[in-house]
């Protein structure tokens, strides 16, 4: 299996989770060039660069693995709660935020020393995160259809906003200059948030089963990755204006997406897939089997 991907824009490198290890590419040249391993199961990756290091958040293992952005070279592990999800680095405080799916928590991590500053409870099912550099952190409450916003130096909730009528928000990215929040979720809809007020300002419709977004300042075009084999691009026209541009066909499954904002390319993580096994009383809804071995990244242009 695989979950996040996290695009290094200023290194050229693309760093994916890949079941128990993170496979990086280096994207100018689209090959391997290290693996980062000792992990169980990987969901996210965040980076931050002004201390060279990268954070890996493992569900299964309930921790986060510090490794050496340069030598990919594992530092240390960090305590989380349980089964950390999404993960975000957020430069005005310094310090790492892991978004504890069980628990239903978040785990702030100084990310000089690798010490745990705090844990703050969300009230529900964390999903993505991101930060917007000015001291908020973001996140996603999947099943109670609302993003919290967390003041990351006093690790305080700041605000519990509803985005209905989007149902099970799962990814999220941020447009800085103008403060808006993409939200992508179940029914085919993206919220677009403010950021400031939590007002819902535009819905444009995207593909169905979303698990990732991004949002590219340089083309003014947000992004949604979904499972039934669509990249919904969506054009920003002003702040508050919003059109889907089009529907790029990609694979079955392809859920999660990284942007490179300054390469302007969508990578998103795919592979191919077989029949479902037959459904149980424990799992009524198979997943279709992952064909062995093809695992694989998928590369968008704009």
């Amino acid at each position: 299996g695989w979950d996040y991907l996290t695009a290094d824009s200023t290194h050229h490198r693309l760093f994916v989770s890949h079941a128990g290890e993170v496979v990086v590419i280096d994207t100018t040249s689209n090959k391997i060039v290290g693996k980062i391993t000792g992990m169980s199961r990987i969901h996210g990756i965040a980076l931050a660069d002004d201390f060279g290091t990268g954070f890996i958040s493992d569900g299964a293992n309930n921790d986060v693995t510090l490794f050496d952005l340069k030598t990919l070279q594992v530092k240390s592990k960090v305590k989380a709660g349980t089964n950390p999800d999404g993960i975000v680095y957020d430069p005005a405080s310094k310090r790492v935020f892991a978004f504890n799916g069980r628990s239903q928590d978040a785990t702030a991590i100084d990310a000089a020393t690798g010490h745990v500053d705090g844990t703050i409870a969300l009230g529900g099912k964390p999903e993505f995160p991101v930060s917007d550099g000015r001291g908020n952190v973001y996140d996603n409450i999947e099943d109670k259809n609302e993003i919290v916003q967390i003041d990351s130096k006093s690790m305080k909730v700041k605000n519990h906003w509803s985005i209905a009528p989007c149902e099970s928000p799962s990814g999220l990215a941020i447009d800085t200059e103008n403060r808006r929040l993409f939200a992508v979720c179940d029914g085919k809809k993206m919220a677009v948030v403010d950021a400031d007020s939590g007002k819902v300002v535009a819905t444009p419709e995207i593909g169905d089963g979303p698990d990732a977004a991004g949002y590219d300042p340089g083309t003014k075009l947000a992004f949604s990755s979904n499972g039934d084999g669509t990249l919904t691009v969506i054009k920003q026209s002003g702040k508050d204006e919003y059109s889907v541009a089009e529907n790029v066909t990609t694979a079955k499954g392809a859920r999660t997406m990284a942007l490179d904002t300054s390469s302007h390319k969508v990578y998103l993580s795919a592979a191919d897939l077989g029949p479902a096994p037959a459904a149980t009383a424990q799992t009524p809804h198979p997943r279709p089997s992952i064909v062995p071995n093809s695992f694989k990244v998928l590369v968008v242009s704009q």
